[in-house]
């Protein structure tokens, strides 16, 4: 059960036959309630016009006992006294109106017009009918027939001058009868309503998320069998779960990458690292079996050369493990220039300084080794000279590279960004390094916000432009 109703299936279709089913009863509450006023309203509005057509009677001097109600509209004329003095034939007997007695009270003989005989003394002047009238529900017995009814009063005075109120009903049985049977209907065709509902939303929503089980099992066999080239169906729709299967093909391509790249980095790096330690290992057998033969400075050198290339390995892994530089201070780029080309006054090719006052924010000691291995470069290539300039331009920072070499041609200019790429094969690894200087420089300048990027300088050789957000 908990399996069953803990689907989005299963949810859907009960949210939306609650909202249904409250919507409906609510509309079906309405709809009762203002049926069954309306149907009040004809009653009552019935019942006035019998009662004002019975008073209208008695104001234009029809006798009480000339009034020849009908039978079916039960009619009760009571005087200020609470004397009946008219009934509806067969009434009898009545609940809510002015008296309970269904006899009429007989003041005097009736004349020869059919009229009570009573006080003339008012003269022959017609009487009235009150433009008001009340309302009240009973009961009434007909011929043996009992019924509930609406009674509307209605006073009037007759050319005697005496004040009556005549009480006329209507019944209450069609209203509540069409109230029942639209209510029983309701009660009939709300759970077959509401099981379509439940129906329809189970199976629309069944073929909205089917596109997103292939996605679960495609998902689940890619775990299975740590396949990242495999991808999972992307629907021919343009909703949320198209989306879905778009941006999941999008992280599983970026991941493959991601672990494609990894897998290229530790061969290479397993490569590179097997060349200084088996040289290392040899020149120390050689000399632990002849110790006169031990080339110091050699094993010296690869160590050093194994301590950079583990220090480069590092710094990438820690990049790669999205480090973002820590300490950021501001940073004046001008003066970081000046020291590091300070220390290569010695170097094999000199280095030209052109600085101008800029600053930004970042680590100072990363973008060290950024200058650092853009020179670097720039020297092994260069056939006698490097520039360093440093300017702003409006809101960046940029530091520009130049040596006078051969150049990097256009098509290898993003190729000599990645890893473990040296363009010169025929180059020793002493010379060239282990094509790691470039990639390291873009990926710091990259955590930087920053860009870098190559061209042809106008001394003839590479052109290495850094661009940073001025701090």
């Amino acid at each position: 059960m908990r399996r069953v109703f803990g689907s989005v299936r299963a949810r859907a279709a009960l949210g939306a036959t609650v909202v249904v089913a409250v919507a409906l009863v609510a509309a079906g509450i309405a709809v009762l309630r203002v049926l069954g006023a309306d149907l009040s309203d004809q009653a009552r509005l019935k019942a006035q016009m019998d009662a004002r057509g019975v008073a209208s009677k008695i104001a234009a001097g029809v006798g009480y006992r000339a009034l020849e109600l009908d039978e079916s509209v039960p009619v009760q004329v009571v005087d200020d006294d609470g004397r009946v003095r008219a009934v509806s034939e067969d009434l009898e007997a009545v609940t809510g109106t002015g008296s309970r007695s269904v006899e009429p009270v007989v003041a005097a003989a009736p004349d020869d017009d059919g009229d009570d005989d009573s006080d003339d003394s008012g003269g022959d002047d017609a009487g009235s009918v009150s433009s008001d009238e009340e309302y009240s529900e009973g009961s009434a017995r007909i011929d043996g027939e009992t019924g509930d009814y609406v009674w509307a009063a209605v006073e009037a005075t007759d050319r005697r001058g005496e004040d009556v109120t005549v009480y006329a009903g209507a019944p209450l049985a069609t209203e509540r009868g069409a109230v029942s049977t639209v209510r029983d209907a309701m009660l009939i065709g709300l759970p077959l309503l509401l099981l379509v509902v439940a129906a329809v939303t189970w199976l629309v929503t069944r073929r909205a998320l089917r596109p997103v089980e292939g996605i679960r099992r495609e998902m689940a066999a890619i775990t299975a069998s740590t396949d990242l080239s495999r991808r999972v169906p992307e629907p021919g729709s343009h909703d949320e779960v198209a989306r879905l299967a778009r941006t999941t093909n999008e992280t599983l391509a970026a991941l493959e990458t991601s672990v494609e790249r990894q897998r290229a980095f530790v061969a290479d790096a397993s490569h590179e690292l097997r060349s200084p330690v088996a040289s290392l290992r040899t020149q120390l057998e050689v000399g632990a079996a002849h110790p006169e033969l031990l080339d110091v400075d050699g094993a010296v050198e690869d160590v050093v050369r194994l301590q950079r290339l583990a220090a480069d390995l590092l710094l990438l892994a820690r990049l790669d493990a999205g480090e973002r530089p820590h300490g950021e201070t501001p940073v004046a780029l001008d003066a970081l220039v000046r020291e590091e080309l300070a220390q290569r006054t010695a170097d094999r090719v000199p280095v030209r300084g052109e600085t101008a006052p800029v600053a930004v924010r970042g680590s100072r000691g990363q973008l060290a080794r950024v200058l650092g291995n853009l020179v670097d470069n720039a020297q092994r290539h260069a056939r006698g000279g490097v520039r360093v300039a440093v300017r702003a331009e409006g809101r960046w920072a940029v530091l520009e590279v130049a040596d006078d070499g051969a150049g990097v041609p256009e098509g290898e200019r993003e190729r000599i960004f990645e890893r473990f790429v040296r363009l010169d094969d025929a180059r020793s690894r002493d010379d060239g390094g282990a094509g790691l200087g470039l990639a390291i420089a873009r990926d710091v300048v990259a955590r930087h916000g920053g860009t870098l990027t190559v061209g042809a300088a106008p001394e003839g050789g590479a052109l290495f432009q850094m661009r940073l957000p001025v701090g």
